[in-house]
């Protein structure tokens, strides 16, 4: 894995090679691939968590990342629209510009 190109080694692993050794094989590897949940419900719930904490930074790359793992574009909406209730119109707000973006950008 260490010379293969992840989205991590190209965001920082020239600046902190460490961090984006543990992304790729703890994070991404150990804890996303534990057979609890489904990738599709990771990523229901580590979407809902940014938007709520207003993680905007994070958003668009877990938002694609949603998408790949079978959430689709109405379901993100939905996500964001239940989520302005409790985490508030402005997290939802922004997160509806981001999830504008990156939809717009899959095309679908």
């Amino acid at each position: 894995m260490a010379n293969e190109t992840t989205a991590a080694r190209e965001a920082f692993g020239d600046l902190a090679p460490a961090l984006a050794d543990y992304t790729d094989q703890v994070l991404f590897g150990d804890v996303w691939q534990r057979p609890g949940l489904s990738p599709r419900d990771r990523s229901l719930i580590t979407v809902a968590s940014l938007v709520a904490l207003y993680r905007t930074n994070e958003l668009p790359f877990h938002f694609r990342k949603a998408r790949e793992n079978g959430v689709t574009a109405d379901e993100l909406i939905e996500l964001i629209t239940h989520l302005a209730f409790y985490s508030g119109w402005p997290t939802a707000n922004t997160a509806l510009t981001i999830a504008r973006t990156v939809i717009k950008d899959s095309g679908a």
